[in-house]
């Protein structure tokens, strides 16, 4: 298993049904704009800046959205802004371990409001290395299942590149690949006519954990309250859930 959670493969999807696609498409405009920023804005050239706007475009971030970003990422306006990475670990309720990095032009407005929704939602801080040790970046694309992308379609058009693990998740087939692989496996999907639904590198623990109801229920509001923060663009967990535990939460 590569420890993909389950969770993590419905965020975007919970985001909208939500009603916070306006934060949804801000975190996707600011990736856009780091992704031309280090890689410049021709999409042919930069396979991060086109997993980018495919993910905006997956989305339904508005064309003008993206060509705007693109515009100040790559250094075009007057409004171009320069941001920095940072990650923060902690401990979620019952010791599950969170990654949460954050992408902001003040580190230390982002390291206030990050410390505050982790203590708000029964959670610690944890010193730098404490947590994320047992975290691996990876590749890791999604794929809707229908008639025509099966289990043995997609192993057939990833055959030659290779993948370190394909998951069955109901809905969904999750492949997981060295992020080094993850450009070449998703080229192999289209060119074999198999649709992704996004192909992001991420942080994946090797050490996941089963969780109750009532213990995934505090985690999932502890990782939106940081979710919902303007500066934290990606969550990462080594929380996981049974079926069972999904369909209790609804």
């Amino acid at each position: 298993m590569s420890g993909h959670s389950k969770w993590a493969t419905t965020k975007h999807k919970k985001a909208a049904i939500d009603g916070k696609r306006a934060k949804l498409f801000a975190k996707l405009i600011k990736n856009i704009e780091v992704a031309a920023r280090l890689g410049g804005p021709d999409l042919a050239g930069n396979p991060t800046l086109y997993d980018a706007v495919q993910k905006g475009r997956k989305s339904s971030l508005p064309n003008d959205n993206i060509e705007r970003a693109i515009k100040r990422g790559s250094g075009v306006g007057a409004d171009a802004v320069e941001y920095m990475t940072i990650m923060y670990e902690g401990y979620g309720p019952n010791g599950v371990a969170l990654l949460i990095e954050c992408l902001t032009d003040n580190k230390n407005r982002a390291a206030a409001e990050v410390r505050l929704a982790v203590s708000r939602n029964a959670g610690t801080m944890a010193d730098p290395g404490s947590v994320s040790y047992q975290f691996s970046r990876k590749g890791v694309i999604v794929v809707a299942k229908n008639e025509a992308t099966t289990e043995d379609s997609i192993l057939e058009a990833v055959l030659e590149v290779g993948i370190e693990d394909l998951e069955d998740r109901g809905e969904q087939f999750v492949l997981t690949t060295d992020p080094s692989d993850m450009v070449k496996v998703r080229s192999a999907l289209q060119q074999a006519g198999l649709d992704y639904e996004s192909a992001d590198a991420e942080f994946v623990s090797s050490m996941p954990i089963q969780v109750d109801v009532d213990t995934a229920r505090k985690v999932i509001d502890l990782i939106d309250a940081l979710e919902d923060l303007d500066d934290v663009q990606s969550v990462y967990s080594n929380f996981d859930m049974t079926a069972e535990v999904a369909s209790q939460l609804g």
